[in-house]
């Protein structure tokens, strides 16, 4: 029986992006289905009538949606190059420290990089104790998945690639070299990673989306 995956998303998605590199690392084949997030598709709004949100993975007609949760789904569903450690334990701590991205780093960082002057001071400093977490957390590793690219490194396009973006697009720096080493060579694994590197939208065309929308 022929598999049919769907993945709609946006290009400039950090999210969906996650997805996409989820899918390639597995060599699984989909069809990408781009949305305009100010006017989205009957399909979107049918698949993913709570959130009406990118991304939403499809498969053999079922909809599942929340990047986190797709990293998750397609890690049980295609056992190739698992994304998730094998120990309980490991794997508790990568679903962690995947969450912690999304709901304590990404808005830190968002608040750091687009608030109003007066207020970013504070928010530089919230985010900066933020990403001494995460820094803590990578120890002498490679990646935070160990030698390969795991779950929370997948989930850490926001800090490997985002973060970049959005210090150029606004003209402020969060993730020195001085403050972050560990998070810096990090960075600079991932970038270089050549299957990262190929699924990563054009650098200033997205520099220019960011400034153009919320500059």
């Amino acid at each position: 029986m022929g598999e049919e995956v769907l993945l709609f998303g946006v290009w400039a998605s950090p999210f969906s992006r996650r997805v996409e590199i989820a899918l390639k690392l597995k060599g699984i084949e989909y069809k990408y289905i781009e949305e305009d997030i100010t006017n989205k598709s009957p399909s979107l709004l049918k698949y993913n009538p709570i959130h009406k949100k990118v991304p939403v993975l499809v498969h053999n007609g079922k909809p599942v949606v929340e990047s986190l949760v797709i990293l998750e789904y397609i890690d049980e569903t295609w056992k190739d190059h698992p994304i998730l450690p094998k120990d309980p334990y490991e794997r508790a701590n990568a679903r962690f420290w995947a969450k912690f991205i999304d709901e304590k780093c990404l808005a830190a960082i968002w608040k750091a990089c687009w608030r109003e002057e007066k207020e970013r001071e504070k928010a530089v400093e919230e985010a900066s104790e933020l990403l001494k977490f995460l820094e803590n957390e990578l120890k002498e590793k490679r990646f935070f998945g160990g030698e390969t690219i795991g779950l929370v490194d997948i989930a850490g396009i926001l800090i490997g690639f985002s973060l970049g973006i959005f210090e150029e697009a606004k003209g402020v720096k969060l993730l020195t070299k001085e403050k972050f080493p560990k998070l810096s060579n990090w960075t600079n694994e991932y970038l270089s990673n050549s299957f990262i590197k190929e699924n990563l939208p054009p650098r200033d065309k997205l520099i220019a989306y960011f400034r153009n929308r919320f500059g």
